[in-house]
């Protein structure tokens, strides 16, 4: 089990006041008893604990949150959810990943997903990771998941810097960048698996100047001895997975 990282009181002050718990029951009721979220989505729940792992991050309804490398929106309709109507989430996928016939594939789940208005308080946007184009200090929380570890993957060996430089200049002081990933091992390579280490993508968030504020046991699972790439049949959606909570400040 990983050592648990507290630099804070789990009831930590965000935004200048004490963020109220989310209503994890609520949630899990509006995300299983909607009709016209995806089976598939459903289906993930019980491995990914979204509900829980946003009140660990600390999301609140009227809030502005930021899905970061969206996809077809698993996360997206989840804090669509979570903010309610008065709150927004940007849907953020780059144009280079939105092309090809893997990219056109993503944009029909997409438009399938955000059809006649369902989530609308849901706004797309379709920039680079290192250059959301959104105001400096307008963003209350982030969410990258499962998609750390490909920053490290890129030809660019700054990527994780330049992306976390971004997230420092749109996310307001004390805002939340939540981490959830893949965990690896330093004796296995972790690049080929998919997976990140937790202390580097640590390191490279307090040299970025994130404070790092706790990681979750939420989502660990002592079965995954981390040495499978993530999409092996034996572990692909039951990987052992840390949720690390940066706050910026």
């Amino acid at each position: 089990m990983r050592t648990l990282i507290v630099a804070t009181a789990i009831s930590m002050t965000l935004f200048g006041s004490v963020a109220a718990a989310l209503d994890v029951g609520q949630l899990n009721d509006k995300l299983s008893g909607d009709p016209l979220r995806p089976e598939a989505d459903k289906a993930r729940d019980a491995g990914r604990m979204p509900a829980e792992v946003l009140n660990f991050l600390g999301i609140e309804s009227g809030m502005t949150v930021i899905d970061v490398v969206a996809a077809a929106g698993y996360y997206t309709e989840v804090l669509s959810k979570a903010v309610g109507p008065s709150g927004t989430v940007y849907m953020q996928n780059s144009p280079a990943s939105l092309t090809g016939e893997r990219g056109e594939r993503t944009v029909a789940a997409i438009n399938e997903r955000l059809a006649n208005n369902r989530l609308g308080n849901v706004e797309q946007l379709r920039r680079d990771i290192d250059n959301l184009g959104l105001p400096d200090n307008s963003v209350d929380a982030a969410v990258i998941a499962l998609e750390f570890h490909e920053l490290y993957l890129r030809d660019d060996p700054q990527t994780a810097a330049k992306f976390l430089a971004e997230m420092r200049r749109v996310l307001k002081p004390g805002g939340v960048l939540g981490i959830i990933e893949h965990a690896g091992y330093p004796v296995f390579d972790p690049a080929p698996l998919h997976r990140a280490l937790e202390s580097q993508v640590v390191a490279d968030a307090q040299a970025a100047g994130f404070f790092v504020s706790a990681s979750s046991p939420l989502l660990e699972n002592p079965d995954d001895d981390r040495s499978k790439m993530v999409f092996d049949g034996s572990i692909r959606g039951a990987t052992d997975r840390f949720v690390l909570r940066l706050i910026n400040h």
